[in-house]
């Protein structure tokens, strides 16, 4: 099942980001959270001077005082039970039920049946972050509770950032994103620069559309099935092709530092590291072509700069783009699952890590 809707949702925070959700969730999904520390009166958060024991008081005091447009209910459901009640002090304000069950595929499906009985506006699939389980057991155990899920309601997926998993859990059901990585991208300094653009350019489908009229007549007097297959591959072929600026950008990919698929802390092959010297003379935007400050206003080399001195602004400039990079691709996506192309932006964006 394709969501209609796939939207990466802000944390609370006060930037004055007046036209954005807002969502308050119980643990920051942009830093490891030690586990076996909840009990049955409190749950435990950890913040800049260390653990935090939150009883459901003090956590609904938190959501009155910032008053966020969705907020995370407490997965220990014994003590929200008996608290249902203060739910009612914060009007305007909508709750997400919380999905929990480890790895257990029958208790995740019984955890969503029984949230699902519950008054909540939305559904947060929680206990399913990148390198806390094989991504295949995440993808079918997402797949399974899903289809116990009522289809009007979103479903928010914590933890989960980088671009091949979310196109993952997209295609099983998954609605809502936080956008924690753009921040963990921007911590290791780094530049997202991974492709995501699915249209076609203006120039380029002229040449398409001569290509597929001698397509058409070349396989005249064949099916009109075979006629469309070929006309669908070279189309398919055109949206997957990267202009040789993007593919110089893909290949530093692969060479930067360490990748890893599951360590949240460790980089991806989605991003460039500018601390290598390599860009000390590198004069080009981040990205070509993005429409960034940043990318609009400097290049590499300077970053590269900012970074090996230790300047703040390479933090501010880096947050700039991989932000606004992250949301191009959040914009591609919802195109891509409204004009069916979900595939060719899978294989758009997966083709940097094969190459």
């Amino acid at each position: 099942m394709i969501p209609r809707r796939v939207v990466p949702v802000i944390p609370v925070s006060f930037d004055c980001l007046h036209d954005t959700l807002l969502y308050c969730s119980l643990h920051d999904s942009a830093a490891p959270c030690p586990t076996g520390y909840t009990t049955n009166k409190t749950v435990s958060v950890w913040g800049s001077g260390g653990r935090i024991e939150l009883t459901v008081a003090k956590f609904m005091a938190l959501q009155k005082a910032v008053q966020p447009d969705w907020y995370q209910s407490m997965a220990d459901g014994e003590t929200w039970q008996n608290n249902t009640s203060r739910k009612r002090e914060l009007e305007g304000v909508e709750v997400f039920g919380v999905v929990e069950g480890g790895d257990i595929p029958e208790e995740r499906v019984r955890s969503a049946r029984e949230t699902a009985k519950r008054p909540v506006a939305g559904f947060c699939l929680d206990g399913l972050q990148t390198g806390s389980m094989d991504q295949a057991l995440r993808t079918q155990l997402i797949a399974a509770v899903t289809k116990e899920l009522p289809e009007e309601k979103p479903r928010l997926l914590q933890g989960v950032g980088r671009p091949d998993e979310v196109l993952a859990c997209v295609e099983v059901g998954v609605d809502l994103f936080e956008s924690f990585f753009p921040f963990q991208v921007t911590e290791r300094g780094c530049a997202l620069c991974f492709s995501f653009n699915i249209s076609l350019d203006p120039e380029r489908a002229v040449t398409v559309f001569t290509s597929i009229v001698s397509v058409r007549s070349k396989s005249y007097g064949q099916s009109d099935e075979k006629r469309f297959v070929g006309v669908n591959t070279l189309m398919s072929t055109y949206l997957l092709e990267l202009n040789e600026d993007e593919r110089d950008t893909a290949g530093e990919t692969q060479h930067n530092g360490d990748v890893s698929l599951d360590d949240q802390t460790r980089m991806t092959s989605f991003e460039m590291n500018l601390k290598d010297k390599r860009y000390h003379d590198d004069f080009r935007p981040l990205v070509e072509g993005c429409g960034c400050y940043c990318c609009k206003n400097h290049q590499r080399a300077y970053l590269h700069h900012l970074l090996v001195t230790n300047e703040l602004l390479a933090g501010v400039l880096l947050t700039i783009h991989n932000t606004a990079h992250y949301q191009g691709f959040f914009s591609a996506l919802r195109e891509a699952v409204a004009g069916d192309k979900l595939d060719i932006l899978r294989r758009r964006v997966l083709r940097e890590r094969k190459e």
